[in-house]
C-alpha cells in the first residue's frame, strides 16, 4: 500500500493544470538544492499554489478514506502524513514572507489564504470517516517503531484535540472560531508592524544626542538619510533603536517620547488598535476550549506541555515572583538613590530605568555596552558559532552566492556534514527593516524527512533584528544580541541534525516544552572564554576580548535580575490571567492588566 500512495502522490504531482506553467510553486524548481525560486515568486502565485495544494490533499484524503483494505500504519497514518507536501511547500515560503519581508499585497491576500487554509484543516480534522480509520490503527496495537508509534499517537491527539469526537453542531461553530481567530491573528501581527513603523523620533538639535554613544548617533544618522532627512537624526521602535535610546539618552523628556510610543502600539484608538482584537481572541478561545471540554484555554493548551495544568504553572512562578520582586525593588531603591544625588526632582518613571541602570552599571563594575560591542561584531559572531558547530558536531558552513533568495540582506551557506555530504541551506537575515516583524526567531521553508526512499534536506532561516552597520562601522552586537544568534542557531541545528522520517517529528516539531532545549544548550555556550576565544575579536584589532573585560562580564552577569526577571514573569501572569478565564473578558485590555 506505501507504494499505492506514493504513485497515487506522484501521479498527482503530474496532472497539473495549464496555468502551472506560469506558477513556480507548480512546476520543477531547477534551482541549486531545489531552492524556493524566490526571485521568481510573485504574490499572485501564492493563491493558485495553496488551492492546488490544497486540491492534491483533498484528492489522497479522498482515497484514503475509500481504501477497502484494513487500516494499517500505512495505508492511513503514512498517507495522510504525506498528503500535504505541496500544501506544506507553498505554506513554508508564504508564512515566512509574512514575517520577514511582507508587503500591503502579501497582506491582503493572506485575508484569503489563511483562513481558507484554516476551513481545509478543519476539512481534515473534522473528517469522520478519516478519524474513523485513525482510531482503527490507534486501537489496533500494530508493531510500530519508536518514531511511527509517535507519529500515530500525535495524529490521533491532534485530531481528538481539533474537535473529531464533537457533534455536528458544536463542530459547525468550532469551524467558526477557527476562522476567525486565523483572521484576528493576522491583524493583529499587521497592527502591530504597522503600528512599529509609523513612529520615527526626529532629532533636529545636536544638544538633544546628548549622552548617545557615537555609535547610537551614527545608526540615528542612517536612518535619517534612508527616510529623506539628511542632516537630522531618526530613532525608530525596532529593539536596535529604542532600547539603546533608552539606555544613553541623557534627554528625559525623548526618553519617555519614545517609550510611550513603544508601549502603546496597538492602544491608541486609530485603526491599528489591537484593543478589541486581544478582546476576541481571548473570548473565542475560551468558548474553542469549552467546546472541547476544557474549563479554560490554559487548561486546552498546558495539557500537553510538561506543567499539565494552571496550577502546575502558577506553582513555578510563585516560586520565583518573591525573590524576583524583592530583588527588583531594591534595584529601584539604588536608582532613585542615584536620581536623588544627581538632584533630580522626580520619582523614578519606566522611561528612567534604563538610562539609570546603564549609569550604576558603569559605576559599580566599570562596564558598559560600549565597551563590550567592538567584540561582538556580527560576521566574527556569525563565524564563531559556525566554528562551534563544527567543533560539536563536524558539520560545515559554506556561503553560496548563487542560491535565489527572498532579500539582497539575506546570506545564504550550504551545510555539510563531517564526510562531507550535503545536509541543508541555511538563511540569515539580521537586520530590522519595515518588512519584518520584530524579534528573533528561526523557520523552515522545509523540513527535513524521507519520502519513497529519498531523504529531503532542510532548508532553514534565522531571522533576527540586531544592529545594523552605521557609516564606516560594522554592524556590532550588544552581548544580549549575540546570546541571541545563538540561541536561534540552536533551534536550526535541530532541523540540520534531525534524521527522521515524517515531517510531523523532525526538527522542531517536537513537543513544545522541548523545543527550547537545544537553544538554550547553544546560548550557554555564548559566553564560555573557550567559545569566546574564536569569536569575541575586536574588530578593528582583531585581538581577543581581554580577560579584564571578561571578568568584568561575569561579575555584573546577575546586574538588574530583579528588573528582568520580574518583566518577564509579569508578562506570564498576564497570559495565564487572560487565559484561565472561566468567563468571557469584557474590560479593556489594559486596564484587565492594570488589575492584575
Amino acid at each position: 500500500m506505501k507504494t499505492l500512495f506514493g504513485f497515487l502522490l506522484i501521479s498527482i504531482i503530474l496532472s497539473v493544470s495549464a496555468f502551472s506553467q506560469d506558477n513556480p510553486f507548480l512546476k520543477p524548481y531547477d534551482t541549486p538544492f531545489n531552492i524556493p525560486p524566490f526571485d521568481r515568486i510573485k504574490v499572485e502565485h501564492y493563491l493558485p499554489a495553496f488551492k492546488e495544494g490544497i486540491k492534491r490533499q483533498e484528492q489522497i484524503i479522498e482515497r484514503i478514506v475509500s481504501e477497502k483494505s484494513i487500516p494499517d500504519f500505512s495505508n492511513t497514518i503514512e498517507a495522510l502524513e504525506n498528503s500535504d507536501i505541496l500544501l506544506s511547500e507553498v505554506g513554508g515560503v508564504f508564512y515566512n514572507m509574512r514575517s520577514a519581508n511582507t508587503n500591503a499585497e502579501l497582506q491582503e491576500i493572506s485575508k484569503e489564504i489563511v483562513p481558507m487554509v484554516s476551513r481545509h484543516n478543519d476539512n481534515i480534522l473534522l473528517n469522520k470517516r478519516l478519524f474513523e480509520k485513525i482510531k482503527e490503527v490507534y486501537e489496533s496495537k500494530e508493531p510500530l517503531n519508536i518514531e511511527q508509534a509517535k507519529l500515530l499517537k500525535d495524529t490521533y491527539d491532534k485530531f481528538v484535540k481539533g474537535g473529531a469526537g464533537l457533534d455536528e453542531s458544536k463542530q459547525k461553530r468550532l469551524r467558526e472560531i477557527n476562522e476567525k481567530l486565523s483572521l484576528l491573528g493576522l491583524k493583529f501581527g499587521d497592527n502591530l508592524l504597522a503600528e512599529t513603523n509609523g513612529f520615527k523620533l526626529v532629532i533636529e538639535n545636536k544638544e538633544d544626542l546628548a549622552g548617545l554613544p557615537q555609535s547610537l548617533i551614527d545608526a540615528g544618522t542612517e536612518t535619517a538619510k534612508k527616510n529623506g532627512m539628511d542632516g537630522k537624526w531618526v530613532y525608530t521602535l525596532s529593539n536596535p533603536s529604542v532600547m539603546p535610546f533608552l539606555q544613553y539618552s541623557a534627554k528625559r523628556e525623548l526618553r519617555e517620547k519614545i517609550w510611550r510610543a513603544y508601549i502603546s502600539r496597538g492602544n491608541n484608538g486609530n485603526e491599528y488598535d489591537n484593543n478589541e482584537v486581544i478582546k476576541e481572541i481571548v473570548n473565542l478561545r475560551l468558548e474553542r476550549a469549552n467546546l472541547l471540554g476544557y474549563k479554560t484555554h490554559a487548561d486546552f493548551v498546558l495539557e500537553d506541555n510538561m506543567a499539565k495544568n494552571p496550577a502546575g504553572v502558577y506553582g513555578l512562578l510563585d516560586k520565583l515572583w518573591k525573590p524576583s520582586i524583592e530583588t527588583a525593588k531594591k534595584e529601584a531603591k539604588d536608582i532613585q538613590t542615584m536620581i536623588d544625588n544627581e538632584g533630580g526632582s522626580f520619582k523614578l518613571q519606566p522611561w528612567d530605568w534604563r538610562y539609570y541602570t546603564e549609569k550604576i552599571r558603569k559605576e559599580k563594575y566599570d562596564l558598559d555596552e560600549e565597551m563590550l560591542k567592538p567584540y561582538f561584531e556580527l560576521n566574527n559572531v556569525r563565524n564563531g558559532i559556525f566554528t562551534l558547530a563544527n567543533k560539536l558536531f563536524g558539520i560545515t558552513f559554506t556561503e553560496r552566492y548563487d542560491i535565489p533568495k527572498y532579500h539582497d540582506e539575506v546570506r545564504t551557506f550550504e551545510v555539510k556534514d563531517e564526510d562531507g555530504s550535503y545536509i541543508g541551506i541555511f538563511f540569515l537575515d539580521m537586520h530590522p527593516r519595515s518588512s519584518k516583524r520584530g524579534g528573533a526567531w528561526m523557520n523552515n521553508y522545509r523540513d527535513q524527512y524521507v519520502f519513497n526512499g529519498k531523504n529531503i534536506n532542510p532548508v532553514i532561516g534565522v531571522v533576527c533584528n540586531f544592529t545594523r552597520p552605521a557609516g564606516d562601522t560594522p554592524a556590532l552586537l550588544t552581548f544580549d544580541e549575540a546570546e541571541t544568534f545563538f540561541h536561534e542557531f540552536g533551534h536550526s541545528l535541530q532541523g540540520f541534525l534531525s534524521r527522521c522520517s515524517y515531517k510531523s517529528t523532525s526538527g522542531t516539531n517536537v513537543s513544545r516544552d522541548y523545543v527550547e532545549l537545544p537553544s538554550q544548550i547553544m546560548e550557554n555556550w555564548a559566553s564560555q572564554p573557550e567559545v569566546m576565544s574564536f569569536y569575541a575579536k575586536h574588530y578593528k584589532t582583531g585581538n581577543i576580548i581581554p580577560a579584564e573585560l571578561l571578568e568584568k562580564m561575569d561579575k555584573s552577569s546577575k546586574f538588574n535580575q530583579g528588573f528582568t526577571t520580574t518583566e518577564y514573569l509579569a508578562a506570564s501572569y498576564l497570559d495565564m490571567a487572560f487565559y484561565t478565564r472561566v468567563t468571557a473578558l469584557t474590560d479593556r485590555p489594559g486596564e484587565f492588566e492594570e488589575k492584575v
